[in-house]
């Protein structure tokens, strides 16, 4: 194996950065053999060194930049090269844009082996692909955040987790997420040092406080804080729920979340409302949502509600459409659906979910939603069995995509246009090609910038029964 590898672990090289990796890394050859190199860009000639070395690829260490790309641009965040949460800050907001309709017409075409062509080429053939939406301000956009809790020599550290780890990179200020969340931060600091609560070492399971939860609603200015815990009581809240009474602004809710599994995932399932009300709330266009600690709400609801306006003119409707949902979530999709469609069913295999569906219609006075627990694999065959079809359906899966089985029950039923929502372009593209396959045509593809300084792009898809 080695005779064929052109690269050593440990020794440097120089290399031109030809392309980007879908995390977005620098790509380039040495000898027709691949090398990944992060903060690299297209364009740079760069000096590396071989950290890893595998029988398919290597991954170089970023030395030196000999020729500078003119999308290069400097981060804004002081700790962007040791945080795991943004990607992309050193490129320029262009370049991401740019980077991610790349990103999807590469996987649309290597994987989906579908034709594809910008909306200017004017190629009646082709799958047109149009420029990814971005934001005006692509900064401050997120209306959650989350946070783990820890401790270095008996300092307490908050932050995001280094990428590839669980190293808490302290953090004072951080450039995707509300102002109001970078001050909550530094409150709860300073709460936890003065009164010497200890945070939670998932090594030993000892300690209380886990992660610290911000969410704000953009539109009304509520604020929540959720406080995730290993034990039941925590000692002197009373004095973290006077300062940031006293210190936040729009504040409405502080709960107490306990989770004292020891676990990855962040959020248990009890709830304790110390302070305020239970939710807040947030529109999405002109749909109210109330959100709990556990609910899931899209972390940019600028983007969303472009997204979704997207979504509801692929869908075409006229007010004589049946609508499927296919994993619907909290029914943001279907609230948005239902004021153009005669009904809409929405279907997700989460009860609690489904729960927040049917509060949410009930909130906007919607009554041609229908909301049904279950797996959208086993539920919608069991719709069109009773003799429920749809003219339309609209699907949003997990990022593994839809399973098979479901794209060929929607095919046997006919529908005359069905909308992807999908948050993964490789499973986006996979799924596209089998539809291909049973009888529909991919028209136009939209990708739309939900998360700036991130890798992730969200894409919305229009086919129609060819």
């Amino acid at each position: 194996m080695k005779e064929n590898i052109p690269v050593e672990k440990n020794k440097d090289y120089i290399i031109d950065i030809t392309s980007m990796g879908f995390e977005g890394e620098g790509v380039g050859k040495i000898n027709d053999f691949t090398v990944f190199v992060k903060g690299a860009l297209v364009g740079e000639r760069v000096e590396i060194k071989i950290i890893k070395i595998t029988k398919n690829y290597a991954v170089g260490k970023l030395i030196n930049i000999l020729n500078i790309s003119e999308n290069r641009t400097e981060p804004v965040c002081g700790i962007y090269k040791r945080c795991g949460g943004c990607q992309l800050q050193h490129l320029s907001y262009e370049g991401q844009l740019n980077f991610k309709k790349q990103r999807v017409k590469d996987c649309l075409t290597r994987i989906g082996k579908l034709e594809v062509a910008d909306e200017a080429e004017n190629n009646s053939q082709a799958i047109v692909l149009h420029d990814t939406i971005g934001m005006k301000n692509p900064f401050k956009y997120r209306n959650k955040v989350q946070l783990p809790v820890g401790e270095e020599n008996g300092e307490v550290r908050i932050g995001f987790y280094a990428p590839k780890s669980h190293d808490i990179i302290d953090m004072q200020q951080c450039h995707i997420q509300p102002e109001v969340g970078d001050k909550i931060i530094a409150i709860f600091r300073n709460w936890m040092q003065q009164y010497k609560i200890r945070p939670y070492d998932e090594q030993k399971g000892t300690g209380n406080i886990r992660h610290i939860m911000v969410r704000k609603g953009f539109k009304t200015g509520e604020v929540m804080v959720v406080i995730v815990t290993n034990e039941p009581m925590v000692k002197h809240v009373e004095k973290l729920i006077e300062v940031l009474t006293k210190e936040i602004e729009g504040l409405k809710s502080i709960v107490q979340n306990i989770n004292s599994k020891k676990t990855n995932v962040i959020l248990g399932q009890q709830c304790k409302t110390l302070w305020g009300s239970d939710v807040i709330s947030d529109y999405i266009g002109d749909f109210k949502f109330n959100i709990s600690p556990l609910s899931f709400f899209q972390v940019n609801p600028e983007q969303t509600e472009v997204l979704y306006i997207k979504a509801l003119e692929y869908a075409g409707l006229t007010g004589d459409e049946i609508v499927f949902d296919a994993y619907c979530g909290t029914g943001t999709i279907s609230l948005f659906l239902s004021q153009k469609a005669k009904k809409v069913y929405g279907v997700e295999i989460i009860p609690q979910a489904i729960e927040n569906a049917k509060i949410n219609a009930q909130v906007n006075n919607v009554t041609n939603a229908e909301f049904i627990v279950g797996e959208s694999e086993k539920v919608i065959p069991d719709l069109i069995n009773k003799g429920i079809k749809a003219d339309v359906v609209v699907v949003d899966p997990p990022r593994k995509g839809c399973e098979k089985s479901l794209l060929e029950s929607l095919a046997k039923m006919k529908p005359r246009r069905i909308v992807y929502v999908s948050c993964d372009p490789s499973t986006l593209a996979r799924d596209l090609g089998i539809l291909e396959e049973l009888g529909y045509r991919t028209l136009e593809v939209q990708p739309v910038d939900m998360f700036p300084h991130t890798a992730h792009v969200e894409t919305v898809v229009q086919l129609t029964r060819s």
